[in-house]
């Protein structure tokens, strides 16, 4: 399975991955409809909302965790 990485675009992320929506929001990250999210890495969003590379490589290890917890992931077949 494709792990996320910093340099993916948060809307792509969302789609792909929408059970990572919860953990950004619990982590102050409402890029979720945010037109930047069309065009912004993940990376670029979450120091834009002050974190530093710590925590922004700390919050993709979770994002990582949650989408090996959950195994579904979406794409143009649908979720699965």
């Amino acid at each position: 399975m494709e792990k996320i990485t910093k340099d993916m675009i948060i809307g792509d992320v969302i789609r792909k991955y929408p059970q990572v929506v919860e953990t950004l929001l619990e982590n102050g990250i409402h890029c979720i409809g945010c037109h930047a999210s069309a065009h912004e890495s993940l990376e670029q969003g979450l120091k834009g909302h002050g974190m530093d590379d710590e925590k922004v490589d700390a919050l993709i290890q979770k994002l990582n965790k949650v989408i090996e917890e959950g195994k579904k992931v979406c794409d143009s077949e649908g979720c699965h």
